[in-house]
């Protein structure tokens, strides 16, 4: 292995189930690091020998110990060293750790650089159906409590095509929730098992993957949801009627605007220039 007169932070992707997507570059870059920082050493072990790279300088970098071993990671890369930074699977960061790590080697000033590879929120969306123009990738969503429920009130009224993450033991209550939240006609797609022999793609509408997915699925999924419609034109006639009744209740000038808005899906300042000509 090589120590470079400048160190850097190399993110590399990995496979999220065929070992055969490990890239050339991503198998060069991996022999040639002073230190590989990963989520479970015997998962990037066998990785790693796959590959046919041996003696290499493993790290664990996961949840549990992402603090101490980005100090670790820092410290490296300042003396001179490449440091490979994997997940388990994909992309590094993404829904899996190094966000941190990232950012404190840039804040640093170290290079970074980046091979790209593997994804499961791209590769779901790609091959589910939907819409790809515009998505977004919410990741796992909270377990609980308001902050759950704010967070699918807000998925609602998203427009653009959604990639979720979820357990397998867990799958039937998130598509039960959305089936609240997003009404029973809302498509989407479950992506099971990419890129492994059992990869299969169940398309439906939410509710009829509730149904589907009554019982826990094997192996690793990808919830991939249809973006809300555009919201409907309101007229002023409408915003007018919705005023009227707010301030039929007492509400002032600005507290009815207010109100209209947040009814109507309107801007503020539109029904509140409607409530002041009125």
């Amino acid at each position: 292995m090589s120590v470079h007169a400048s160190g850097r932070l190399v993110l590399v992707a990995t496979p999220i189930g065929n070992l055969g997507d490990l890239s050339p570059r991503a198998s060069e870059e991996l022999a040639a690091a002073d230190l590989v920082a990963c989520e479970d050493t015997r998962r990037t072990g066998r990785l790693l020998q796959h590959a046919g790279i041996s003696g290499s300088d493993l790290l664990r970098l996961d949840e549990h110990t992402e603090e101490r071993s980005t100090g670790v990671v820092v410290d490296r890369i300042a003396g001179g060293a490449t440091v490979a930074l994997v997940s388990d699977a994909g992309m590094p960061g993404i829904s899996d750790p190094g966000e941190r790590v990232v950012r404190r080697v840039v804040e640093a000033g170290h290079p970074v650089v980046v091979v790209p590879g593997p994804s499961a929120p791209v590769a779901a969306v790609s091959a589910s159906g939907l819409a790809t123009d515009r998505w977004c990738m919410e990741g796992f969503l909270p377990r609980k409590g308001s902050a759950r429920s704010d967070r699918l009130a807000e998925l609602a009224v998203e427009e653009r095509t959604m990639v979720l993450f979820e357990s397998p033991n867990r799958l039937a209550t998130t598509l039960r929730d959305l089936v609240g939240v997003l009404g029973p006609d809302r498509r989407a797609v479950v992506a099971r098992e990419m890129t492994k022999l059992h990869e299969e793609f169940v398309r439906g509408t939410v509710a009829e993957l509730v149904d589907r997915f009554d019982e826990p699925p094997r192996g690793e999924v990808v919830l991939v949801v249809e973006g809300a419609p555009p919201p409907a034109e309101v007229d002023d006639e409408r915003i007018q009627v919705v005023l009227d009744e707010a301030r039929a209740g007492g509400a002032s000038t600005r507290d009815a605007a207010d109100e209209a808005a947040h009814r109507l899906g309107v801007s503020r300042r539109r029904a509140y220039r409607l409530a002041l000509d009125r």
